[in-house]
């Protein structure tokens, strides 16, 4: 090595060691106090002063979502909201016992099968396979398929409703009414669905259940987000204190805000559906077509076991195609 490059490393030797030599002296104080502060930040304390009723009730505020949070987690788990067709009939509100509804997808089956039995002339072999696998599917979907479409309209009716009512508890606790007074006048002027659930609610009251499960209750037999966002602000007010008339006002203002949202989700996602529609009804629309004017054409499709066997793959890919499209064009919100 040269004498000039010898040079030439020794400076940047000495300037790499200076640098880091300032960086240590210079930062290491500075990030020992800025962890300090971060640390200082996320115990919830403040490192002047710092008020101790404010503290306390931060604490509160914490270990009482906490609780919520863990009891919203275990009734997760432990599936309390039912899945059963005993508590989707209570969901529904419809006046019907568990052996009717079981009772009635018998029947469905039965009809379903027969239908297909006499209509298709399905009688022999495996062709038989056919209705009864049919009426199989009717006797177990069709009856749940009824049954979910009055749950979803029920909700949605409750749902539209749900933000007048807090805003009536909203003004009743402002004019000095009890919450207790709020929930009856709800039960009282309030139109099915709400009505019923408020009044199922201050009967349990008076019966001497606490608020927190009825409430609960109310969210097993109606369980959507809005019910469980009410559940959690009345809590957090018992345990923790505070206006629940301003507590209830927001979560009026951000169910009235989910409510616009849903509506404008509805109107973007219309043409994708109305395309989904279109494109599922086509192929049965143009085999009506072709079996009106040239049923020759068609038939073999029913009188062949090869037609027999794609009509079945068929079936199974619209379906699969269908179930695709209502995945894409079905938001959750």
């Amino acid at each position: 090595m040269t004498p000039e490059m010898m040079t030439y490393a020794i400076a940047g030797l000495a300037f790499v060691a200076i640098t880091a030599l300032g960086f240590a002296f210079a930062g290491g104080g500075n990030s020992q106090v800025q962890n300090k502060r971060l640390k200082a930040i996320s115990d919830g304390t403040k490192t002047r002063g710092g008020d101790p009723i404010a503290n306390a009730r931060r604490k509160q505020m914490e270990s009482t979502t906490k609780a919520l949070r863990d009891r919203e987690e275990a009734t997760r788990q432990n599936k309390m909201i039912g899945r059963s067709i005993e508590d989707r009939i209570k969901q529904s509100g419809l006046k019907i016992t568990v052996p009717a509804f079981w009772i009635g997808s018998l029947i469905a089956g039965v009809v379903a099968s027969a239908a297909t039995f006499f209509v298709g002339g399905f009688n022999e072999g495996l062709q038989l396979l056919v209705p009864v696998g049919i009426g199989f599917a009717a006797a177990f979907g069709l009856p749940r398929w009824f049954l979910g479409m009055a749950i979803a309209s029920r909700q949605k009716k409750f749902i539209s409703q749900f933000a007048d009512a807090i805003d009536v508890i909203v003004r009743g606790v402002k004019s000095g009414l009890p919450l207790n007074e709020c929930l009856k006048m709800i039960a009282r002027e309030s139109s099915q669905p709400l009505g019923g659930e408020f009044q199922v609610v201050c009967d349990a009251l008076a019966m001497g259940v606490p608020i927190d499960q009825a409430l609960q209750k109310m969210y097993q037999r109606t369980p959507t987000q809005e019910v469980n966002f009410f559940n959690i602000v009345l809590a957090i007010q018992q345990r923790a204190g505070g206006n629940l008339s301003e507590a209830l006002g927001n979560l009026s203002t951000v169910l009235r805000s989910r409510k616009l949202l849903r509506e404008k989700i509805k109107a973007l996602s219309s043409e994708a559906k109305a395309s989904a529609m279109i494109i599922g009804s086509l192929p049965v629309i143009v085999m009506l077509l072709v079996y009106l004017s040239t049923p020759s054409y068609i038939m073999s499709l029913f009188t062949t076991d090869l037609g027999h066997l794609i009509l079945l793959i068929a079936a199974g890919l619209m379906g699969a195609g269908i179930y695709i499209m209502r995945s894409m064009i079905n938001f959750n919100f």
